[in-house]
């Protein structure tokens, strides 16, 4: 069976996603921060799934070569989705006013993390005929929204490193895959004053992330809900 890692899979589209795998007999490898609520999800996806599940900060580089190990024990990687990201503080401030340690903080989760993990997997996921990669970006990557200076230009550098790293290549499937808006704790997180309980679970973006899979489409970014490629 092919094997994923997924991180950031305890909650939102990382477990929706993590769920729809193991229902397709996809063995797993699963990061989240926290312990308790990873060894949940296991012990749920280990009735129809072989799951290896790593409690662990992706900044960590240790924890990034346990993962990829655990992989590797399983028979791949095949899937590397790097869903696992820092929003950065809640409400969230301008540019002018960014705290620089935070700013930092932002850009080695969500841009210098998923880099590392993937220069760990590279040499297996290349070796894979089904080897691919999922970073998950978001609108806010492409459009200027006040005050998302820190989390949307890390989405930002997140998409030109993969669009770098698919023309670098090209025996790799590379998607760079906007979820769109999603009733998830981090999108509560990031408007604190609304309530976001009106957007759309984030199961429905998933359909759209196993077509790509599926049809193995070309690599691009793509808009899960939408599965089409913006070019």
């Amino acid at each position: 069976m092919p094997t994923a890692i997924i991180t950031g899979a305890s909650r939102g589209l990382g477990l929706a996603l993590a769920r729809a795998l193991a229902e397709r007999d996809w063995n797993l490898v699963l990061d989240a921060r926290g312990a308790d609520t990873l060894k949940k999800v296991a012990e749920e996806l280990a009735a129809t799934s072989q799951v290896v599940a790593l409690a662990g900060d992706v900044a960590d580089d240790g924890h990034r070569a346990e993962l990829v190990e655990a992989a590797r024990a399983l028979g791949g990687p095949d899937l590397l989705v790097n869903n696992a990201s820092l929003l950065g503080p809640s409400p969230q401030p301008k540019l002018a006013d960014y705290p620089l340690d935070t700013f930092r903080a932002v850009y080695e989760v969500n841009v210098t993390a998923p880099l590392a993990l993937i220069q760990r997997a590279l040499p297996l996921l290349s070796q894979s005929p089904q080897g691919a990669i999922v970073n998950v970006t978001s609108d806010a990557g492409v459009e200027g929204y006040e005050g998302w200076g820190g989390y949307g230009s890390s989405k930002a550098a997140l998409e030109q490193l993969s669009r770098v790293l698919a023309a670098e290549h090209p025996e790799l499937k590379v998607w760079w895959v906007d979820p769109g808006d999603m009733n998830t704790q981090m999108q509560q997180e990031a408007f604190p004053d609304e309530d976001v309980s009106d957007r759309p679970p984030p199961e429905e973006s998933v359909p759209g992330i196993l077509r790509l899979i599926d049809e193995r489409a070309p690599s691009g970014r793509y808009q899960a809900r939408a599965s089409s490629e913006e070019q």
